[in-house]
């Protein structure tokens, strides 16, 4: 019985790494890339005021 448990989590656990730390990590990345671009539309591009 406790060895089914054990290999239920590992099977939780690698899902969990194949399929949510990607996502997550695009999801981080294109939401810093969002706001950067976003204040750009705000504030104008960098170097722009020379």
């Amino acid at each position: 019985m406790e060895e089914a448990g054990k290999s239920e989590e590992r099977r939780v656990f690698i899902a969990l790494a194949v399929f949510l730390a990607p996502i997550l990590a695009v999801a981080i990345v294109g939401g810093y890339g969002f706001a950067v671009w976003m204040s750009q539309l705000v504030f104008g591009p960098p170097g722009g005021g020379h």
